[in-house]
């Protein structure tokens, strides 16, 4: 079955996530994506290293479907391979700071010149035009500035999220300007610069309980998994493990009441609708936490699922891998990696198509792996690729 962007060629500049998924989501709608690392390997590549060379989990997720090469542009022969890899080129993703980006030329006037049809997805931890915008930072910065740690956890005790969601949902939206600029490309025939950030994707998670405060001002603080806007809406201890139960709306709680024998709570005054229930959550956690306190696991769930009412299990990392569910519906693929002991399990495409979807085809590559290929591709014969290797070029 075709992609929806074959024949579209990606230099993936990116580094760790919220680049490298961006074009990794890319590939997995067909396109052509070469991933150009550092000659030594970029530092993303190690990170929880899981083979004997040191290749890593998330570099495993976040490089599927790729072609990958070694290339260093800061070097005049490297930026003459550069210029050649921009000219076939239709789109390069790189999350580098500004001056990063003009110094390896990999800024949008840089490769506009040498090719206008261009598209750069460049993705900076703050965005420009602030007085930030030249800083570094990581998911976890952007999570913190947010607003969103202060409100996790518990009060005095502000907790990051142990998964970079702010990564994911910056490399989510840098994909839909990607896609959006390659579209207004087929009808102006010239590329643009496609701008995302750490900082614009955290705060766009995180704007209702922002627009809250700017509006109402509660100077809300953390209440660990219970929700302050609707209840019950918390994780609760079963007889062998943890449950989460999550409830919305006025028909919700009147089936939830009738489930846990509180009939009379559906004409409570405290619990006259979402903000008054979650104003008063920790009296309706306690009756959510007695019900569950005497029933197991699948118990629980069983009766929930019987009244319609949204739960899952808390679930270790193992029991995820184990669940027949995600065993069923293929959300996870096993790819096998060169020195792993055993297959990764690669979260596939987070969205599926009728048709024209491609999905995971192949594992990230080992480094350099395409290396002569590519350049074989650009023109470079084996005596001159040879000759960038000595130089440490490739």
């Amino acid at each position: 079955m075709e992609g929806v962007l074959d024949g579209v060629r990606v230099l993936d500049f990116g580094r760790y996530i919220a680049g490298p998924f961006c074009a990794a989501l890319l590939a997995d709608l067909g396109a052509d994506v070469v991933r150009v690392e550092k000659v030594r390997g970029g530092e993303d590549r190690f990170l929880v290293p899981l083979t004997p060379a040191g290749d890593g989990a998330l570099f495993m997720q976040v490089n599927r479907n790729k072609r990958g090469m070694t290339l260093n542009p800061l070097k005049p022969e490297g930026r003459a391979v550069l210029r050649r890899l921009v000219e076939g080129a239709d789109v390069v993703v790189a999350n580098l700071p500004d001056p990063a980006l003009r110094a390896l030329g990999l800024d949008h006037a840089s490769l506009a010149a040498v090719n206008p049809r261009i598209v750069l997805t460049s993705v900076s931890a703050f965005g420009a035009g602030g007085p930030y915008s030249d800083k570094v930072g990581f998911d976890g910065v952007g999570q913190a500035m947010s607003g969103s740690m202060y409100l996790s956890g518990q009060p005095g005790q502000p907790t990051k999220s142990y998964v970079p969601w702010v990564d994911f949902a910056t490399a989510l939206s840098a994909t839909v300007g990607t896609l959006a600029a390659l579209m207004a490309r087929e009808r102006t025939g010239r590329g643009q610069e496609v701008r995302g950030s750490l900082l614009g994707a955290a705060l766009t998670v995180a704007n209702a309980a922002l627009i809250e405060q700017a509006v109402h001002a509660p100077d809300r603080v953390a209440s660990l998994n219970r929700s302050q806007v609707s209840a019950p809406s918390d994780t609760h201890r079963t007889r062998d493990g943890w449950i989460l139960v999550q409830t919305i709306g006025q028909p919700l709680f009147e089936k939830w009441a009738a489930l846990v024998g509180v009939p009379e709570w559906v004409d409570d005054p405290r619990f006259r609708d979402d903000m008054a229930r979650g104003d008063h959550g920790e009296v309706i956690s306690g009756r959510m936490a007695e019900w569950c306190a005497g029933r197991t696991t699948a118990e629980a769930l069983a009766a929930l699922e019987e009244a319609r009412i949204p739960a899952g299990p808390v679930l270790s990392p193992q029991q995820t891998l184990d669940d027949p569910h995600v065993a069923a519906v293929g959300l996870l693929r096993a790819l096998a990696f060169p020195g792993a002991p055993a297959a990764a399990p690669v979260a596939d495409t987070p969205f599926v198509l009728s048709a024209g979807a491609r999905g995971i085809r192949k594992r990230a590559p080992r480094l350099g792996e395409h290396t002569d290929d590519i350049l074989g591709e650009l023109g470079y014969d084996a005596a001159e690729i040879a000759a960038l290797r000595a130089v440490r070029v490739v």
